[in-house]
């Protein structure tokens, strides 16, 4: 039986096990001098809805680049599981204390040493306009976009190879 999705909900549901697995991104920002800056983040625990949300300090780079040039890329590789996920899309400072609480780790301690009361703590909302993904148990590529446009269309969506994809 192939675990391939068959719906834009189903590839949904597989991006959020696959990013889950995986927890540990890469956030990639335009530098202000234009050239691109990628650093680890981790993804915190949160039902993929289309947003993804990281904790960071409002002054540090990425979130000053975020100011400037929204446009993001967030990867997350899974050696373990052999899955790859790719989400592009725009980010933004947005802290909210409700859905800080929501979603903290003890775990961000180490680097947020007053937890929710650290002096400049944010989060970063990464509003997701297209996805790839790639895993071993279905061995193809899957654009989370290609579901919806399949749905409006009729035909099916394109899977398979290295695909990019605009909204």
């Amino acid at each position: 039986m192939s675990s391939e999705p068959t719906s834009a909900t189903d590839a949904r549901h597989r991006v959020t096990e696959l990013i889950r697995e995986a927890r540990i991104c890469m956030l990639t920002t335009i530098g202000l001098d234009g050239r691109l800056v990628s650093r680890p983040m981790g993804l915190q625990a949160a039902e993929f809805d289309g947003d993804l949300w990281f904790f960071a300090h409002a002054d540090s780079a990425k979130v000053r680049q975020l100011r400037v040039n929204p446009e993001v890329n967030v990867g997350f590789s899974d050696r373990r599981n052999d899955a790859w996920v790719s989400l592009s899309g725009t980010a933004q400072e947005e802290y909210d204390r409700a859905r800080a609480e929501q979603v903290w780790n003890p775990l961000l301690k180490t680097w947020f040493p007053d937890g929710l009361d650290t002096p400049g703590l944010t989060l970063i909302r990464v509003h997701v306009s297209s996805t790839e993904y790639w895993d071993s148990a279905s061995s193809t590529v899957v654009n989370l976009l290609g579901f919806a446009r399949a749905a409006g269309t009729g035909k099916p969506p394109r899977a398979g190879g290295d695909q990019e994809t605009t909204c």
